[in-house]
Formats: C-alpha cells, structure tokens, sequence
C-alpha cells in the first residue's frame, strides 16, 4: 500500500482508479484502510480543484418540487397566486424575502440557494 498526496491530474486518475479497485474491500483490511484514506485525499483533492458550484434557485425550486410531486398551484398556496409562480419559474420575477423564507422551509432549500441572483 503506497499512499502519496494527489498533486497533479494524474496522481488524481491514478487514486480514482486503484480506489475503483478496492472499493468494496472489508473495512478493517489493509485495502479496507487504503480505501478509506484514498477517498480522504480525492475529496480534498476534488474540493481544491474541482469545486462544485451552489445550485440555480430556480433550478433548485423545480427539483424539489418534482422531488415532492408538486405543481405549480401547490407552489402557489406558498407564495401567491398561481400566475406570480409562473412568472418565478419563468425567471420573470425575482424572489421576495418573504418568498425565500417559505420556500426554504416547506422545500427545505438552504436560504443560501434562494437568494442568489438569477
């Protein structure tokens, strides 16, 4: 087992790959333990070098409420008339303070996701 930091792209590809190899190794193991110290240094790596981005709001309010099985007027009974929801999810309106509050809490979206621009 020879661990080294992920410093370039190849070193990257390399650790995916013997990760890859051994992922269902048992814990308590010697790969077992590569494993779990792989995935360390690839997240760090991943979160350094390949950042992930905080979702569209109007993305995310679409998303959950597929996840939900929502409509529109479902929506609506939380933020106004069915006709003002169209025009959020159209991006023609802007969310309110008032909005991103209730949407937060009944979709259980991070207030942070809401109130970005769009």
């Amino acid at each position: 087992m020879e661990i080294k930091a992920i410093k370039s792209e190849q070193d990257y590809d390399k650790a995916l790959a013997r990760l890859r190899s051994i992922f269902h190794a048992d814990m308590d193991t010697p790969e077992g333990d590569e494993a779990e110290v792989l995935s360390i240094l690839i997240e760090k790596y991943e979160d350094e070098h390949h950042p992930i981005g905080m979702p569209d709001p109007i993305e995310a309010i679409k998303f959950r409420m597929e996840q939900m099985g929502m409509n529109q007027k479902d929506l609506a009974e939380l933020v106004g008339y069915t006709s003002r929801v169209s025009e959020i999810l159209n991006r023609k309106r802007k969310l309110t303070l008032n909005m991103i509050r209730k949407l937060s809490s009944a979709l259980q979206i991070p207030t942070e996701v809401l109130v970005q621009e769009y």
